[in-house]
């Protein structure tokens, strides 16, 4: 496990398209399919890192409490799941169906979504506004496995309160700290 950082993508940046299958539906997610939202979590996890684990419960609790708040949110893996099997798509559905998301679980097997997004670790969470603007880059709260902090979702919850409020999201905000992608071999 190497601790890695989120990157930090500028804000204001446009949300990149995508198009890739849900684990558990197999239908095709783009970015397309949250045109009516308000507002659009993308977060990148996995089903293997010990800081995934440590937050999945809040993020299936993100699932119940803002699915129906006109936020779309979608879930990517893009771990390599050859030198990563506990990322499988069907290990990603076993998880998605154990914690009840209710949202889609995409596998980016060409990692060009990951790219694209700049993402650097799972978690890692990107929320865009009405015009699919970046607002919020970084951490869902203060909790790390072992610093003895309550998985809350505080910061990620307030940005997407701001969102849904018409208010603006602050600008102080704090990396996702995380396991690295898992890219695969050049």
């Amino acid at each position: 496990m190497v601790l890695t950082p989120s990157t930090m993508l500028s804000l204001g940046s446009p949300a990149p398209d995508f198009q890739l299958p849900d684990v558990v539906s197999g239908d095709t997610v783009t970015l397309g399919s949250f045109a009516n939202k308000q507002a659009l979590l993308v977060m990148f996890i996995c089903r293997h890192c010990p800081f995934v684990v440590h937050v999945q419960e809040e993020l299936a609790r993100l699932g119940s409490d803002y699915g129906t708040r006109n936020v779309g949110i979608v879930a990517i893996s893009s771990n390599d799941a050859d030198a990563y099997p506990d990322d499988s798509p069907a290990n990603l559905k076993a998880m998605a169906e154990e914690l009840g998301f209710a949202f889609p679980y995409c596998y980016d097997e060409s990692q060009e979504v990951a790219r694209a997004y700049q993402a650097a670790c799972t978690p890692d969470f990107y929320l865009f506004g009405g015009q699919r603007e970046l607002v919020y880059r970084g951490q869902l709260d203060g909790s790390r496995p072992g610093n003895n902090e309550p998985v809350t979702g505080k910061d990620l919850r307030e940005a997407m309160d701001a969102v849904l409020s018409g208010s603006a999201v602050s600008e102080v905000q704090m990396p996702s700290i995380g396991c690295n992608i898992k890219w695969k071999a050049a």
